[in-house]
């Protein structure tokens, strides 16, 4: 039976809580799939890393999506700076804590391929959940648990919608944010021609 086990620590149990209750339970699962597929891809890759920090990165990577930040700058960076309060608070040494930074403000970026492993997990875990990519390396077991773990609930139409939104939000102001950049590059097509259902 596939099981990739969530980290139990303090920290990583009050970051759960926190998505859980700000986001939308389309956001909240995407944001646990992304763990799930990521770190399955790292152990297909053979990738050593800090499991706390990978899942912190990965539960809080979309943080910025939320009504809960000022959603006033690129979402990446709201939720990287956010990111940085919470493991402040809970002690995390800097470098740590810029590990978690980078890897939420690069999820969306190919350099992160490039970059440690957590911030490379991460991008991968989103990027399989979004677009589908490696989906060739997640055997259909550990798929079929995840999805099944965490339901995508329409996720492709929802998250058009809320990079849609995010833009709306942002772009009198910030022409260059990430959701409007997202967007300009075809986002909304990719999402839907993703080998996804929902």
């Amino acid at each position: 039976m596939y099981n990739l086990a969530i980290p139990d620590s303090k920290a990583a149990q009050e970051a759960t809580r926190l998505v859980y209750d700000i986001s939308p339970e389309f956001l909240y699962n995407h944001c646990m799939r992304t763990y799930a597929f990521g770190g399955t891809l790292g152990e297909r890759y053979g990738f050593k890393y800090d499991r706390e920090l990978f899942y912190l990165a990965s539960i809080l990577h979309d943080v910025g999506l939320t009504d809960h930040v000022c959603r006033k700058h690129s979402f990446e960076h709201e939720g990287a700076d956010h990111a940085e309060r919470f493991l402040h608070a809970h002690g995390f040494a800097q470098d740590k804590i810029e590990l978690v930074r980078e890897a939420i403000i690069w999820h969306s970026s190919e350099i992160a391929a490039a970059k440690q492993p957590e911030i490379a997990l991460v991008h991968f875990g989103a990027g399989m959940d979004v677009l589908g990519l490696r989906q060739e390396d997640i055997p259909e077991e550990a798929f079929l648990y995840i999805v099944e773990t965490y339901p995508r609930l329409g996720f492709k139409q929802a998250m058009i919608q809320l990079i849609q939104y995010d833009a709306g939000l942002k772009e009198s102001l910030l022409p260059d944010n990430l959701s409007s950049s997202l967007l300009r590059m075809g986002f909304a097509d990719w999402v839907t021609n993703a080998p996804f259902r929902e």
